[in-house]
């Protein structure tokens, strides 16, 4: 058996955290049991469904190195699903209905009324065929559901939540077909996994009522149905997922200057009893990755974890890694002084305008600034200049700590924290230490 995971999204709108999470949970797992990692677009939903938004999920999932092994589109497959649709018609798991939206409201609301479950009560299936015929005849379409087994719980082994079922007969036999004729998600993506060899679906903790009713759907169509893993939801730092992280897209990420690996690391964790680790490959988060590791408890993002992780990896990276991001000019011995101070590659070409200026000073120590030019004048410019002027000045003036090197950093970058001063003075050079401290004896 070859291990096929699939990553089913709608495309209706742009990929946020969630779905991400679980792409890259799918794709991790296929490459750890060297099996497929499936993209299939539901796009049955023609009215919501935009090539656009299509484009981006491809986009996304190659951004973040999550390269599917095979594509599908929904819309493409239609007459498979009419001629399953018809098998189960046949067999009387699928039948027709004709209530309206208003009429179903006021049986729920009965139901609820009298202290009963707002289950439907398959009414539709009490109608003889004349009398479908005949309202067919006026012009009534119908809607379809699915006729559920109520005599027994659904059972199976989830490879996260262990020992999982549903009760049936507590649910209402679930439409799957519109009187407009387009399917909605429950009918199709059984007939999709069946026909693509789907051996595990990996998904959120809110399907697990679907696994259930699609497992009687594979029954139905005589497949057996793939294993299933459910994990727990995401939430934010306040508790329930905000809006905003429940709908920024990927784009969010790359315009703040996130890193597609740190986004991989910190939600091939998330979940688990892993530690969050700073790799810079992919390949660890597929070694490591196992459903035996998964808790039950809803996984918590947190935007500032992802930011840090976001700095611990860029500090690991190798100047060829990032060499065609960052700003003309910035070799690799820019690269490895800067590194240690940023977030973001974006704080890179921050640094590197202080490196190659103007700058702004925010010094106001003038004689001590002049004697430092004078005395950054005498010394040979070589590595170790940085401890040579500093050594000089503590000698002649008697200072130290902060009153020593604090009036210099301000003079030089402008600023009062940053890299390590012996290597960023070497990069900002020469002429221009000396004409940034002259500035302000003037």
């Amino acid at each position: 058996m070859t291990v096929t995971t699939r990553f089913a999204p709608s495309p209706t709108g742009y990929l946020h955290v969630g779905n991400v999470r679980t792409a890259l949970h799918n794709w991790l797992f296929a490459k750890k049991h060297g099996g497929r990692f499936l993209l299939r677009l539901d796009d049955t939903d023609v009215e919501r469904s935009r090539a656009e938004y299509a484009d981006a999920i491809r986009d996304d999932l190659a951004w973040l190195g999550l390269v599917p092994d095979a594509e599908y589109r929904q819309s493409d497959r239609l007459a498979r699903y009419d001629e399953q649709f018809e098998t189960l018609v046949a067999a009387g798991r699928i039948y027709a209905c004709f209530e309206t939206a208003e009429e179903l409201d006021v049986r729920r609301k009965i139901q609820l009324a009298r202290g009963l479950p707002p289950v439907y009560d398959r009414a539709a299936l009490k109608l003889t065929p004349q009398e479908i015929a005949a309202k067919q005849a006026t012009g009534e379409r119908p809607h379809w559901r699915f006729r559920l087994d109520t005599s027994a719980h659904v059972h199976w082994e989830d490879l996260i939540r262990g020992d999982s079922h549903i009760d049936p007969a507590s649910l209402s036999d679930p439409v799957v077909r519109r009187a407009d004729g387009s399917y909605l998600y429950m009918l199709p993506s059984v007939i999709d996994d069946i026909d693509m060899a789907v051996t595990h679906v990996i998904r959120g903790e809110d399907h697990v009522t679907n696994s259930g009713v699609q497992i009687q759907m594979f029954e139905a169509l005589g497949a057996k149905p793939p294993a299933f893993a459910h994990e727990a939801l995401i939430t934010g730092t306040e508790g329930a997922l905000s809006k905003r992280l429940g709908s920024a897209g990927m784009a969010h990420f790359r315009e703040v200057g996130i890193e597609p690996i740190a986004i991989a690391a910190l939600l091939a964790r998330l979940g688990t009893s892993d530690s969050v680790e700073p790799v810079t490959r992919l390949d660890p988060l597929v070694d490591h990755f196992d459903f035996a590791h998964f808790g039950r408890s809803a996984a918590r993002f947190d935007e500032a974890e992802l930011r840090q992780l976001n700095a611990r990896i860029l500090h690991q990276l190798d100047y060829d890694a990032v060499a065609e991001r960052l700003p003309p000019g910035m070799d690799e011995e820019a690269w490895t002084v800067l590194r240690p101070n940023i977030e973001t590659l974006a704080d890179a070409a921050d640094w590197w305008r202080v490196v190659e200026g103007p700058v702004v000073s925010t010094a106001d120590d003038a004689d001590y600034l002049a004697l430092a030019a004078h005395t950054l004048e005498s010394l040979p410019w070589e590595s170790g200049i940085w401890s040579s002027l500093i050594g000089a000045l503590k000698a002649a003036t008697g200072r130290k700590g902060k009153d020593l090197f604090l009036p210099l950093r301000r003079a030089l970058t402008g600023r009062d924290h940053g890299p390590e001063m012996a290597g960023l003075l070497l990069l900002i050079g020469r002429d221009r230490a000396l004409e940034r401290l002259r500035r302000r004896t003037n």
